[in-house]
């Protein structure tokens, strides 16, 4: 399939929104920090670095032309697998005003837009 303007743009979108948010876990780690699942080893600044890690790599990917198909592909994988911090964050704020509790809630369903829009991305590269 040949990348045209609309699809390079939505992979170009794609990326500066995992880049972005791959670089707020490096300036403002605390909230990821509260978010790391007490199942996963170690400590949950650790996966708050290697989270963040992984998303500016996969902006990385998505970007270039040549690994935008695998890194469409793991990022959907990658939004998948960080759905337990954001079921996590829900239950931990389900105590909280209804409109943190309304930010916290409507997360979860946004996962599945994510994971779609990332796939969509992957199948786009040449």
């Amino acid at each position: 399939m040949q990348p045209t303007p609309a699809r390079s743009w939505s992979a170009l979108a794609l990326a500066g929104l995992l880049g972005a948010a791959g670089v707020t876990h490096f300036a403002k780690p605390k909230p990821y920090d509260a978010i790391v699942p007490r199942a996963l080893p170690g400590k949950p600044r650790t996966w708050t670095y290697l989270s963040g890690a992984a998303e500016v790599a996969l902006a990385a990917a998505v970007a270039t032309p040549r690994t935008r198909g695998l890194g469409g592909k793991l990022a959907a994988a990658f939004f998948a697998a960080v759905f337990p911090a954001n079921v996590k964050m829900a239950y931990d704020l389900r105590g909280k005003s209804p409109r943190v509790r309304a930010v916290a809630y409507g997360r979860l369903p946004l996962q599945v837009p994510l994971i779609l829009w990332a796939l969509r991305v992957g199948r786009s590269s040449p």
